[in-house]
């Protein structure tokens, strides 16, 4: 079952109040309870997202969707190729 999707800023936002959460002495497990949020996630966020701003998480989603559509352009560019390549080798 997916769970609820944030934004970047969103994430951004929540990453800060845990570090508040922990600077005030609380644990981890006690910060992400009160966030709402799984502590794997936490951590992924932590890697992917420390240090950010929120325009850089906007900004790193929008590359990472057109990452995506790119990567799809390739792949149904290659099957093309391929198919033009298998046409060109029968003897019609």
């Amino acid at each position: 079952m997916k769970g609820k999707s944030h934004t970047p800023e969103q994430i951004v936002m929540k990453l800060r109040e845990a570090d508040r959460l922990l600077a005030s002495g609380l644990s981890v497990a006690e910060a992400v309870k009160q966030l709402e949020i799984a502590e794997w996630t936490y951590y992924r966020w932590r890697k992917k997202c420390a240090g950010m701003d929120m325009s850089d998480a906007k900004r790193l989603k929008e590359l990472e969707k057109e990452n995506a559509r790119l990567k799809r352009l390739l792949a149904e560019k290659d099957l093309d190729n391929s198919i033009l390549k298998e046409a060109l080798e029968g003897n019609y």
